[in-house]
């Protein structure tokens, strides 16, 4: 899942973005993404977003069963779902899918979340039809049978073994700080599966699963970009309108107890030529005045060669060269996910350096935002900061950024107009609450460490020793 978010930002670095908003004389606040959003009387959440800078259009839909809520005895069951989404639908061949985009001038994606599965498309602006008409025909129904279900499951099998078992560092940190960071199942169990659970599948779950899930009244549909709000409603009614709703089952309870004492782990990682360390907070709720202080905390500790952790770790210590990490670490960011999080940093570096001398470092720097409320132009900067990220991220990929925020919004918020709240709900953080916010969320002993100890120096000795002989 990380390798195919990434993949993603290098397919669609090239596409021209729109601009998304439009500014009132010399008010900071009054930055506006245009929002139309209303049901479907299946329940179907639809969100239009106009946008005629650019010829371009985007239709995001997003189901929400992600692989946080996935069978317990079926792990990996969401992303395998994923790819099945690829092998035909009822008017659609197998890959149909891909070549009615791709022939149009378009580019295609999708990608399985702690809370959500989505698909997208950007296409020219006169292929919207093209786009609704094709999306309600999967939603509408599969082909789901033995010869599509055996293929996929080797395909995810494969992409298991390519992104974790088989490559240095895999599902570091973001499939395994989760686990132990976490004590709820949903919450802390191998989000990609493992394989005997993906080979397992039988035929009549999966159906299930997608008449279970796949239905209006589990999805939002986003479309954003150049096209003209009346004449994308009707289509979308015309497409989405006849589609029944499903009998949905319950949200699980996603509840995690408050971590009372630090956890540290370690995994050896056979693959690996040098040491590496992540260490992980546990998240304020969504949408409390903590969460966005802790957006602003991501940013002043490790975003950007301004950061503090950056300036403690890597200039002043050179401990590393690099350091990473965030909110939903390499599966989104702080706004694309709903239940617990963790805010995770993650760093390789050189043997001679210990774990405890990293950790004694951080320390000292978040014991200082600790002490005392921050100096004021501190976390002027950081707001500033975050409100660049947020307006970059609503221009990538031809407006797919901002078909993601709204998409969230509406699935999780019933109300995409938070992508217009944002702004202002981080500048009323003050010093104070970053202080409370630092003293409850990055105390120690709300903190997983996780280290990664190398194991490719010893194979090779061991490799080399046996050609000796």
């Amino acid at each position: 899942m990380k390798t195919r978010a990434r993949h993603l930002t290098c397919a669609l670095a090239t596409v021209v973005a729109g601009t998304l908003l439009h500014a009132q004389t010399n008010q900071v606040d009054s930055f506006q993404v245009p929002v139309t959003y209303y049901k479907l009387p299946n329940g179907l959440r639809v969100i239009l977003s106009p946008d005629h800078t650019a010829p371009t259009v985007v239709v995001a839909i997003y189901y929400r069963i992600g692989f946080r809520v996935e069978p317990k005895d079926r792990t990996g069951f969401a992303h395998l779902f994923e790819h099945m989404m690829f092998q035909g639908s009822q008017n659609l061949g197998k890959m149909q899918f891909i070549r009615l985009v791709q022939e149009n001038g378009g580019i295609l994606n999708g990608s399985t979340r702690f809370d959500f599965t989505n698909y997208f498309e950007l296409l020219p602006s006169n292929k919207l039809e093209t786009a609704l008409w094709a999306e309600a025909d999967r939603m509408k129904g599969l082909a789901i049978n033995e010869d599509n279900l055996k293929n996929q499951q080797g395909v995810v099998s494969n992409e298991v073994k390519v992104n974790v078992l088989n490559a240095p560092y895999g599902g570091f940190p973001w499939l395994f700080i989760p686990q132990y960071a976490n004590t709820n199942w949903y919450n802390s169990h191998n989000f990609y599966g493992e394989l005997k659970d993906i080979e397992a599948a039988k035929l009549e779950e999966v159906q299930s699963f997608f008449k279970t899930y796949y239905a209006p009244n589990n999805a939002a549909l986003a479309v954003v970009g150049d096209f003209e709000p009346e004449a994308a409603r009707a289509m979308v009614t015309k497409y989405f309108g006849p589609i029944p709703k499903s009998n949905l089952p319950a949200q699980p309870d996603l509840t995690e107890p408050s971590q009372q004492k630090e956890i540290t782990a370690t995994r050896k990682d056979s693959l690996a030529n040098r040491p590496a360390l992540a260490f992980a907070y546990h998240m304020p709720p969504r949408n409390t005045p903590e969460y966005f202080a802790m957006g602003l905390l991501d940013q002043m500790l490790i975003q950007g060669d301004d950061s503090l952790l950056y300036e403690e770790l890597v200039k002043k210590r050179g401990y590393t060269g690099k350091i990473s990490g965030g909110i939903n670490v390499d599966l989104g960011d702080m706004f694309d996910y709903n239940g617990p999080m963790l805010w995770t940093t993650y760093l390789i570096h050189d043997a001679s350096v210990g774990a405890d001398q990293i950790m004694a470092s951080v320390d000292s720097v978040i014991a200082g935002l600790e002490a005392k409320p921050v100096d004021r132009s501190l976390l002027d900067r950081n707001i500033v900061k975050m409100r660049a990220y947020i307006y970059d991220s609503m221009s990538q990929f031809g407006g797919f950024g901002r078909a993601n925020l709204l998409a969230c919004f509406a699935l999780f918020d019933d109300d995409p107009s938070e992508i217009n709240k944002l702004e202002a709900n981080f500048r009323s953080v003050s010093p104070e609450i970053i202080q409370q916010t630092a003293r409850e969320y990055l105390r120690k002993t709300n903190r997983t460490v996780l280290i990664v100890e190398p194991g490719a120096s010893e194979k090779a000795k061991t490799a080399s020793a046996g050609g000796k002989q």
